[in-house]
């Protein structure tokens, strides 16, 4: 996932609007601000006068859209969008959501953010039972679940099949007469609902989305909570009380964008604190500047800056127009789109002692090539500080790491890392650091947040991914385990 070629691969953005005659355009805007989240397709879905309209595609928001008339034909005063990173299924127009189903009593269209542990299971169920899949996407089993259940009430129907998924998802769904928004009873993903000045209802992946259309926050999505817009207003309806709030820590290191807030946290304060917390734990005596990997490390650095005294630089430049490289499809891409991507400045770095603040390392081979960067560009030394712990442990609930074999900190120590990257020093954020740095203060395991990745711990379970993820486990992440971190 972060900064790096990451063979983590994230969630999605998710968006929904009701009652604004500009919902489609208002949707395009959006996902425009969540497109960090995903680059791979989009699409939205709107409602006018009881017909749900479609159009999606593969490729970033604005290339979906680039035809004007593509949008303009979406009227209605509701959508639901979706900008996708394939955390699940293969990258196909056929997995581009918002879904839309056409049934004999309705019309629904659903998208979604995260991932199903137990896709796998329910989908063979459901196919022995006689559903037909249209796609390779996990989303697509809710709306089976949903079709099949017994209970009288759309409503009662999705709160009988969220309780029957298990991971970490956000859902938004929407007919003609209703809209939903459901978080899962961990609330792993966030999901926020805004309120525009003429009173329509929002929600989203993150605060950005609000506030980049001049909507108003109004309140998040919980573990557990329905949440359900429809003439009357906004309703929050409970479809379990079996929840534990664990976040994903990941939101707050990278995927979430600075502006953001999740769970009263603004995302940019809480990188700064991990700088800060970060220069405490493994200061670098001997740097003469502290730079950032743009982009989402530029707020752990200035706060290591800030706490160390040492002045911070543009040590390095990012093509504003090359996209993330761990969100480009394959392996091949993404490594190509690391080489384009980054700059260093010679004149800022040569001849320097440079701490280079990173927000993670997965694979290692984009700090690899940074640090090479810097020091073709004359860096004297150059001195990496992670403001995350090592990513030891595959990810099972929207970040597509399922593999050990991607994680080189499930593989090598840190010293051999640090050679392996060609850095003079490597040293990491600590987990109690990370956990202080955010700063949640809910009562629960980890104040509240999820740290699966780093330490192995898992709140909701692997269901489907169990047998293989045992059998796959490193003899760092034997130890660890049985060690604690």
């Amino acid at each position: 996932m972060l900064a790096e070629t990451k063979s983590l691969n994230e969630e999605c953005g998710v968006f929904g609007i009701w009652g604004d005659d500009n919902a489609s355009q208002l949707t395009y805007f959006g996902l425009h601000s969540l497109q960090h989240r995903g680059q791979e397709g989009a699409g939205i879905v709107s409602c006018d006068e009881g017909k749900l309209l479609v159009h999606r595609n593969l490729g970033l928001i604005s290339e979906v859209f680039k035809n004007g008339d593509d949008l303009k034909r979406l009227t209605g005063n509701r959508a639901i969008g979706h900008v996708r990173y394939s955390t699940s299924g293969q990258n196909s127009i056929e997995n581009v959501q918002p879904f839309l189903y056409h049934f004999y009593d309705m019309d629904i269209a659903i998208c979604h953010n995260g991932n199903l542990v137990n896709a796998k299971s329910l989908r063979r169920n459901l196919e022995e039972d006689g559903a037909i899949f249209h796609s390779t996407s996990d989303t697509e089993v809710l709306m089976h679940l949903v079709r099949r259940s017994q209970k009288e009430t759309l409503i009662d129907k999705i709160k009988e099949s969220l309780n029957l998924v298990k991971g970490g998802f956000t859902y938004i769904l929407m007919t003609d007469e209703k809209m939903f928004g459901a978080v899962d009873p961990n609330s792993f993903r966030p999901l926020v609902i805004g309120q525009l000045p003429n009173g329509a209802y929002v929600m989203a992946s993150e605060t950005c989305a609000i506030d980049t259309i001049g909507a108003d926050f109004v309140r998040n999505v919980n573990a557990g909570e329905l949440a359900i817009i429809d003439e009357n207003g906004l309703t929050i309806e409970k479809y379990t009380d079996d929840t534990t709030i664990s976040i994903a820590a990941m939101e707050y290191i990278y995927f979430a964008r600075p502006d953001s807030n999740i769970a009263g946290v603004n995302v940019h304060t809480a990188r700064k604190r991990m700088g800060k917390r970060l220069a405490i734990e493994a200061p670098a005596l001997t740097a003469d500047i502290v730079i950032g990997v743009p982009n989402s490390s530029l707020s752990a650095a200035s706060g290591f800056a800030e706490e160390s005294g040492t002045p911070y630089e543009m040590g390095l430049i990012k093509n504003q127009y090359v996209g993330r490289t761990f969100i480009q499809p394959t392996q091949e891409l993404r490594e190509l789109g690391v080489k384009m991507k980054l700059s260093a400045v010679k004149g800022v770095v040569q001849g320097k002692s440079v701490v280079m603040v990173d927000d993670s390392i997965v694979r290692g081979t984009t700090s690899k090539r940074i640090v090479t960067l810097l020091k073709e560009a004359g860096a004297k030394e150059v001195h990496v500080r992670i403001s995350s712990p090592p990513l030891i442990y595959p990810s099972f609930y929207g970040i597509d790491i399922s593999k050990s074999a991607e994680l080189i900190a499930a593989k090598m120590t840190v010293d051999e890392i640090c050679e392996y990257i060609g850095a003079d020093s490597l040293a990491f954020l600590s987990q109690e650091g990370l956990i202080d740095s955010i700063g949640l203060k809910f009562d629960m395991p980890y104040s509240g947040l999820c740290m699966d990745s780093f330490n192995g711990d898992y709140p909701t379970g692997l269901y489907d991914y169990e047998a293989d993820y045992v059998n796959n486990m490193t003899e760092i992440q034997r130890v660890n385990l049985k060690g604690g971190q």
